[in-house]
């Protein structure tokens, strides 16, 4: 197993800390807004070692939709890159962890539908996009069964 390295921004580690040292029981909304949050562990692209993200959590049935919005900034978070390079990923939401594959959504009608469920979800997406000249990156995480 590769080490796992924190993330730089403090509010973002000490989110995956509360989180999975609870074993979900703690830390599962957003820096105490009530929004839900699911953990995201993958592979850093650049370092190799194992890499934790807090994203909102947005579902499609089974499924989980990942946005790479990082509040509508010019780039995209560093996560996206570690997704296109890696697609196994595994995701806690709250105390139940899956082992999922991920994939960027590339096609303009399935991608519009799963971004109309995240902006319905968590509003502001519409907003970051707004906010910024990228497109914002959506993939599908699926369970591997």
């Amino acid at each position: 197993m590769s080490e796992y390295i924190p993330s730089p921004t403090d509010w973002v580690a000490e989110q995956v800390e509360l989180y999975e040292g609870s074993q979900g029981t703690k830390g599962f909304t957003l820096r105490d807004t009530g929004l839900p949050v699911v953990i995201v562990t993958n592979r850093g692209v650049k370092t190799g070692a194992v890499r934790k993200t807090p994203l909102m959590r947005v579902v499609d049935g089974d499924n989980y939709i990942l946005v790479g919005s990082q509040g509508g900034s010019p780039k995209h978070p560093h996560w996206v890159h570690n997704l296109k390079a890696d697609s196994k990923v595994e995701i806690r939401d709250e105390a139940a962890v899956y082992s999922m594959k991920v994939r960027e959504v590339v096609d303009s009608v399935e991608r519009q539908r799963l971004w109309d469920i995240a902006v319905a979800t968590f509003p502001n997406y519409k907003l970051y996009q707004e906010k910024t000249d990228r497109v914002i990156p959506v993939f599908l995480a699926e369970p591997t069964h």
